[in-house]
Formats: structure tokens, sequence, C-alpha cells
């Protein structure tokens, strides 16, 4: 399996150089990744190195922990766009959804999603803070609010994507949207058993190891 189109190629650490940014866009460039994915102020420099190449920028949104105002994630996303983002990973409101409050997850999703209408929107539940139910909820209102995709986890958490975690998203999708894992994807066998389950997108920080058939160490 070729792995390379399903990878979105990521470098989301506070302590990330712009000489680190430019060596991520070389290796997407190199193996044909799907994306790149870097903090919003590396997404002007990540569109200039990758113009030219079939190589998406994507950036993220109330990262990692979710817990801005939808107002504020709305004019981050749409900033992001603006500079040159293709696609957008925003994080849910999590107390909310730890509280049942799905009209205001649901909500913080549809506030992101009217801010950037023609932009592939990823949506992050953060599966390791959630139950089952809970995990079917915020899929679901994830999907109600207007995510492209529902991805698993920021890479940032406790835990990250797992394939039961992925076939229960997958099955409360049901072909509605996409869905993309995340997080301690490390080895070729891991990102085989997340697409199995339902993955149609990779995030990892790992993707030139997995698409050489490596184990890579910890962390997005």
């Amino acid at each position: 399996m070729n792995l390379a189109p399903y990878i979105d190629h990521t470098l989301l650490k506070a302590t990330a150089t712009a000489a680190d940014i430019r060596q991520l866009c070389a290796e997407a460039r190199e193996h044909s990744f799907y994306a790149v994915c870097v903090n919003p102020v590396y997404v002007p420099l990540a569109k200039a190195e990758l113009a030219g190449t079939a190589v998406k920028v994507a950036t993220v949104c109330g990262f990692p922990l979710g817990a801005v105002l939808p107002e504020q994630k709305a004019v981050e996303a749409r900033l992001s766009v603006e500079a040159g983002a293709d696609e957008v990973d925003m994080v849910i409101h999590i107390g909310a959804a730890l509280e049942g409050d799905w009209d205001a997850v649901e909500a913080d999703v549809r506030a992101v999603r009217q801010a950037i209408p023609g932009t592939v929107l990823k949506v992050i539940i953060e599966t390791c803070y959630l139950d089952d139910a809970q995990k079917r909820a915020a899929t679901e209102a994830a999907v109600a609010g207007g995510a492209d995709f529902v991805k698993t986890s920021t890479g940032f958490g406790p835990g990250g994507a797992t394939p039961a975690d992925v076939r229960l998203m997958a099955d409360v999708i049901a072909g509605r949207a996409q869905l993309k894992a995340a997080g301690g994807v490390r080895t070729p066998a891991d990102a085989r058993a997340m697409i199995e389950a339902g993955a149609t997108r990779l995030g990892t920080s790992s993707g030139v190891s997995l698409v050489q058939g490596g184990e890579a160490g910890s962390g997005y």
C-alpha cells in the first residue's frame, strides 16, 4: 500500500523553526505527501515552499485545547485561509462535550464552517478524553456543524488514534464526511490498521519513516 497520499506530514511543536518547516516541506515534496500541517504562523512559508506542487497546506485552529470562543476560532481560521491555508483542523470545545452540551459543540464547529465556507474543515474531537457514547455524539455534532473530516486527536493529549475509535467514528459518519486518524501513527502497520478501520487521512510527524517502512519514535 502506498501510504504517501494519505499523509498530512505534521509539525506542530512550539519549538518548530522556519528551518524545520522548510525541511518538512522538502520531505513532503520528495515523498508526494497529501499535505503538510503547520501552525498558522508558518502557513505563508509553507505555501511559498510548496508553490508549484500538489502538496496542500493545512493548519490548526483553537489548537490544542479547543478552549477559546467560537468567534475567535472563526477569525483564526479565516486569517489562516487568507494567508494561504488549504485546510483547517479545529479542536472542539472539549469541556462542552464532557458536559453533554452537544448544541454548543455543533455551534462551535458551525462558526468556523461559516467563516471558511470553501475550505476543507477537519474537526478534532480528542477521543482520549471521551467515552464511547461521547465519541459518537461528538462525531455527530461535528458532522452536523459542517465538518468535511472528523479527526481523532490533536496528538498533544494523553492518547491518540486507535483502530477501535476509527471504526466507531466511521460508523457514525456513515459516509457523510471523511475521517482523519492522528496521534500515535508510527509504523506502517499502524497506518494500514487505521485505513482499514475507515481513515482516509493520517496525521503524523512520522511520514518519512512510514513510507520508508520504518518505525518512528514518540510524538505526533
